[in-house]
């Protein structure tokens, strides 16, 4: 019985490199890559190749692990006032940031309440600005609870969490 054909495994290999390196897995070094350009990739067979089956699958998971970073919401530096910036600038800049906070869908159809989260974001943005007269502390925020909801948009509950962690530390500076 002879070798069967199969994808060629150099050129495999490189892909999976291109990929890990995107993810920020492996070497820095390489090119980054697509969910597109995984797709779109081909290989030569080769006697005693990758078998394609095997292969594709796991380029799907790929694809979807490529889809999810690029989705991700962008994190802006969360540095301290300094000299040059005064601190009520700073907590507006935090303010914007707040406003500008994009999170993923959440999976299976389940994640946090988007109305309550957005509720709860205003809140936070008027305490960040000095316009309200019930400011959100950040025990309040560490401590926040929302519904979840099921078979209907909602938010990435792991990156809601994330996320007022992260504002949390910076209501911990407004006192």
């Amino acid at each position: 019985m002879g070798m069967r054909s199969g994808y060629d495994p150099a050129e495999v290999d490189a892909l999976i490199g291109r990929i890990e390196s995107t993810l920020g897995r492996g070497s820095h070094t390489m090119e980054p890559v697509t969910a597109d350009e995984v797709r779109g990739a081909t290989f030569r067979a080769k006697r005693g190749g990758y078998q394609e089956t095997a292969v594709d699958f796991a380029l799907e998971a790929f694809v979807v692990a490529l889809e999810t970073q690029a989705m991700r919401p962008v994190r802006l530096a969360m540095a301290e006032p300094t000299g040059e910036m005064l601190r009520e600038e700073w907590f507006e800049t935090q303010a914007a940031r707040v406003e500008r906070v994009a999170f993923r869908p959440g999976r299976m159809g389940t994640g946090y309440n988007e109305d309550e989260v957005d509720a709860f974001l205003d809140r936070i943005v008027a305490t960040l600005r000095g316009t309200t007269d019930y400011p959100v502390t950040a025990k309040e925020v560490r401590e926040a609870t929302f519904s979840t909801v099921m078979f209907r948009s909602g938010y990435l509950i792991a990156d809601v969490d994330s996320f007022l962690a992260d504002i949390a530390e910076v209501l911990d500076q407004r006192t």
